[in-house]
């Protein structure tokens, strides 16, 4: 099972980090997509990311997966991102797509992936999809969207992900190898 987690400039460090660790624990083929021609991505703390692949060099896998951290400005420079798009789009006509923070309103919504579905983002973020009305809860999946709220979520919605693809079985397991929430 592959995952590409997209990484623009400003994401949350937190909110694709925590992910990604325990994507990779979890034995899926986890790779970091910088949207950008370069493979370095500064987070909006100024943590600088060097992802495994470019948008250019990914753009014709294919993935089981795609996340989208959130942050600003990363989810509003993600949402530029032609190619990300794309990706995101081919992605959940077969697969899971995840966004947490702002990325479900920024990224997820003006692709019409979130067309009739629940989700949640984070608070103040509901302006980028006026009219649609998000949820409070912490972490949401709705068939094959999976979205979470904030960076106190990051590892929720990881294990939901891990879930989705894997099992609830294999999600425990790596949840009780890092003893969140013991």
């Amino acid at each position: 099972m592959k995952i590409a987690v997209l990484l623009a400039e400003g994401f949350e460090i937190a909110e694709a980090m925590c992910p990604a660790d325990v994507f990779r624990r979890a034995g899926l083929d986890t790779v970091l997509i910088s949207v950008s021609d370069s493979k370095e991505v500064r987070s909006s703390c100024g943590i600088i990311v060097t992802a495994d692949k470019t948008i250019n060099e990914a753009e014709d896998e294919d993935f089981n997966a795609v996340f989208c951290p959130g942050g600003m400005p990363g989810s509003v420079n993600l949402s530029q991102s032609w190619e990300a798009g794309r990706m995101i789009v081919k992605t959940a006509q077969s697969g899971i797509v995840a966004a947490i923070c702002a990325a479900p309103a920024a990224v997820l919504y003006p692709l019409g992936i979130l067309d009739g579905r629940n989700a949640t983002c984070y608070p103040g973020c509901e302006s980028f999809a006026p009219d649609f009305r998000f949820s409070s809860e912490g972490v949401i999946r709705d068939g094959n969207i999976i979205t979470g709220k904030s960076a106190g979520w990051a590892f929720d919605l990881g294990l939901e992900v891990i879930a989705a693809l894997l099992g609830k079985e294999k999600s425990e397991e790596v949840r009780a190898s890092i003893y969140y929430k013991d």
